[in-house]
């Protein structure tokens, strides 16, 4: 970021937009949007309350097992359909569906399905991530040199040899991408089953905050989540950052 002819660090714009929601809230603009400073003295108060601890847990074991669901399923499921044709073509127009339905129509289906439980907040974590890591990872493997496989095929190795260590690690590049991105909608789909299918975890805190007004402590659980989220997502980019070398060898 260049202001007046300085660089400034990357995260400077972060400090602009806290002065403007700080302006903003001292205002007395609307109720919504407390000042800045406020939601932070609230988020001191609350990080360690047995409730945000508990709070925590619930939604970081939904969005944990939802994207391990995800990745386990869909990286094997992308780097089959970009090496079988026939495969591909089964799939990839569901994938392509089900990457832009709203997904969120699924919910009460899946409580039918699965219950009101932890289950149906994890199936719709990996639901939202799961389509685009596939997609990507279809990508990388459609993208490697010919000549890697003809090779490893020369030397014998066997489909699960190839598979491991010339599909994967030649289309690592485009699965990290694809894992960021499922991460971040992850993130949404944990939220979205913890307010619409079981109030636990954050939903629970969302819920408890916005109905009695507490727009401070709402806003604090908030900030707490997207910390969370951007730094998952910026440590994912640091290892996109780190493989790139990958892309450059096939």
């Amino acid at each position: 970021m260049t202001l007046f002819g300085y660089r400034l660090p990357g995260m400077s714009s972060l400090i602009l937009w806290g002065l403007l929601w700080e302006i903003v809230g001292r205002s007395g603009m609307t109720f919504f949007i407390p000042p800045l400073s406020e939601v932070f003295l609230t988020l001191f108060e609350v990080i360690g309350t047995p409730p945000f601890l508990k709070a925590l847990s619930e939604t970081s074991y939904a969005f944990a097992a939802g994207v391990f669901f995800a990745l386990v399923i869909g990286i094997p499921v992308g780097i089959l359909m970009g090496k079988n044709r026939l495969v591909d073509e089964l799939l990839l127009p569901w994938v392509n569906i089900f990457l832009s339905a709203p997904l969120t129509a699924l919910v009460p289906v899946l409580m039918v399905l699965f219950g009101f439980g932890m289950r149906s907040i994890i199936i719709t974590t990996t639901l939202f991530a799961i389509w685009i890591i596939i997609l990507n990872a279809r990508a990388g493997v459609m993208q490697i040199n010919r000549s890697l496989v003809e090779m490893a095929r020369s030397f014998g190795a066997t489909p699960m040899v190839a598979f491991y260590k010339i599909y994967f690690w030649a289309a690592l590049p485009e699965i990290l991408g694809g894992v960021r991105i499922g991460v971040i909608r992850a993130v949404k789909g944990v939220i979205i089953g913890q307010l619409l299918i079981s109030i636990v975890g954050f939903g629970a805190l969302f819920e408890l905050y916005a109905n009695n007004f507490l727009m401070a402590h709402f806003w604090a659980v908030l900030v707490v989540l997207f910390a969370l989220a951007f730094t998952v997502s910026e440590f994912l980019a640091y290892l996109e950052r780190r493989v790139s070398y990958y892309a450059a060898k096939r």
